[in-house]
């Protein structure tokens, strides 16, 4: 479906069929052929908007998928980089491509970001493309559950694009896409969470100062503006605040 090295329409259907998990580890050998993988053009605007922001000890890379992000926490970060994600099938092809030839190490560990396996062991988070998979009424949990793996000072940060207006094709493939996983989930088991339009900006930013972050909303230039002069692509950036919490060392790379 993407060209020869892409699934195929039939293994697509498969995955859509199946978990988010079991779906996820179907699609992992090819899941850097398809559009679902955030375009380096992103990650190198993140990148850049980052940078000076640091210098970051220890980052994670919250649902890393294939690695792309944790990629880029290796240039950010001077002692460890963490990769996290509950598909074994996307880790086993991360471990593959992300190979740092020096520091930082980088580790890679199962888990579900509803219920992170670590405690203040981070100043940098990072996550693309993941929040389709959440609920909107998960996000208290998720905002929470970052803020309790930041140290004091802390950054939690995502990239943001305008959503497509009505006249936009993009529009209403998107809410074509939402309606028919509605659809889906409603008539079968086990549901495969993924909406495009579920969360909003404004309730993720209202979310996250209530866990404790102050949030500021920093334009990406590389993308341009909108008809009206707003920025197209912003990054989130939402720094922790409150009581000094324990240091905690990340696990060992491996």
């Amino acid at each position: 479906m993407y060209g020869p090295e892409g699934p195929t329409l039939r293994e697509l259907a498969v995955q859509a069929l199946s978990s988010v998990e079991r779906g996820y580890d179907l699609l992992a050998p090819k899941f850097d052929h398809t559009p679902f993988r955030t375009p380096d053009d992103v990650l190198d605007a993140v990148a850049k908007a980052l940078a000076p922001l640091g210098p970051f000890t220890d980052g994670l890379d919250l649902c890393c998928g294939t690695g792309a992000g944790t990629r880029l926490l290796t240039g950010l970060c001077r002692r460890r980089v963490t990769g996290l994600d509950f598909s074994a099938g996307m880790l086993d092809v991360a471990r593959q491509r992300v190979r740092p030839a020096g520091a930082p190490g980088v580790a890679w560990v199962r888990g579900d970001a509803r219920a992170l396996p670590f405690t203040a062991a981070f100043d940098l988070v990072v996550s693309f493309g993941a929040f389709g998979h959440f609920l909107p009424r998960e996000l208290p949990g998720l905002c929470a559950q970052v803020r309790s793996v930041l140290r004091p000072g802390g950054r939690f940060a995502f990239p943001v694009f305008a959503p497509p207006g009505p006249a936009h094709p993009a529009f209403w493939l998107l809410l074509g896409f939402d309606a028919v996983m509605r659809v889906r989930n409603a008539l079968w088991r086990p549901p495969f969470v993924m909406y495009y339009r579920a969360l909003r900006l404004g309730t993720f930013v209202r979310e996250l100062k209530s866990a404790g972050f102050a949030v500021e909303l920093r334009p990406l230039p590389d993308f341009g503006v909108r008809a009206d002069g707003s920025p197209r692509a912003r990054l989130v950036v939402a720094q922790a605040t409150g009581a000094p919490a324990p240091d905690v060392t990340p696990p060992r790379a491996g």
